[in-house]
């Protein structure tokens, strides 16, 4: 083979390699977009267009936990000290939709004084132990960034809450100044109680055990509650739902319709009431926007 025919196989060869090869992740995306999806086997931000959730105007009955979350969210956008939060409690109660809604809101007060947004960036659970990697881009960035992980919990011999408790606090490398972790939960302290009380009869040290696990959940700042819905926060939310999509209905009639809806269904929360929503939109022949 000739010199220069052995050149373009080599130069092939190397094209070939570096279309295989990802290229190493990089923070410069962050300035496009306000929201992302963390993807930790490619090493890569992918940018998220719409986020699915609702307006904050349409929650109900959490309106204390909604002025705990958009204060420290508000801080941390003005570049003020704030705290990482867990929201935690019963399920369909809002709290991934409070987060998301609440970084909305912040992200369009900062528009309209022209100033610079938050980056909300979801991790799922299972891609803890990326965390690193990911801090290491973010590191690279003044943009102020959220890393949002939904419904947060370990199982019993699952070891991934120790990168997340060496980011939240006592890491040598530490969070950056740049990123608060937001995270919501069904279990007040991430585990479920017959881990905690296997850790205990297990362990030389049950006390020691227990801690280690359940100071997890201290690394937050902020502890939010969000509890089952009262018939009348249940009906709040129907009513505010109804009225965002002019729901051509008497209130009697939504009233009646959403009890029946709750008591089939044998709970009552928000997303309860937005099923009951979709269903009586689609009975009346209105369609989502």
């Amino acid at each position: 083979m000739t010199e220069p025919a052995l050149l373009q196989v080599l130069e092939r060869i190397a094209d070939s390699l570096e279309r295989m090869s990802p290229k190493p992740p990089s923070a410069e995306i962050l300035h496009h977009h306000d929201a992302f999806i963390w993807q930790a086997a490619l090493g890569m931000l992918t940018p998220v267009e719409k986020v699915s959730g609702v307006a904050l105007s349409l929650m109900r009955g959490v309106e204390r936990q909604t002025k705990q979350v958009m204060t420290n969210t508000r801080h941390f956008a003005q570049g003020l000290e704030a705290n990482n939060v867990m929201l935690w409690g019963a399920r369909g109660m809002g709290k991934s939709s409070l987060v998301k809604a609440a970084v909305a809101s912040i992200n369009s007060e900062q528009r309209d004084h022209g100033k610079p947004t938050l980056a909300l960036i979801e991790i799922q659970r299972d891609e803890l132990a990326s965390l690193p990697k990911l801090l290491a881009v973010l590191r690279t960035t003044t943009r102020r960034c959220i890393l949002f992980c939904d419904d947060l919990s370990f199982e019993s011999q699952d070891a991934d809450y120790k990168s997340l408790k060496s980011v939240l606090d006592g890491g040598i490398g530490g969070r950056p100044d740049n990123v608060l972790i937001y995270a919501t939960s069904n279990r007040r302290h991430l585990m479920p109680r017959e881990m905690i009380e296997n850790e205990s009869g297990s362990a030389i040290n049950p006390g020691e055990a227990i801690e280690e696990k359940v100071s997890l959940s201290d690394r937050f700042g902020l502890w939010i509650g969000l509890y089952g819905a009262t018939q009348e926060d249940y009906l709040a939310i129907v009513q505010a739902y109804a009225e965002d999509r002019k729901l051509p209905v008497s209130p009697e009639v939504l009233r009646q319709k959403a009890l029946q809806w709750s008591m089939a269904r044998g709970s009552r929360s928000g997303r309860v009431a937005a099923q009951f929503i979709s269903d009586l939109s689609a009975e009346l022949g209105i369609h989502s926007r």
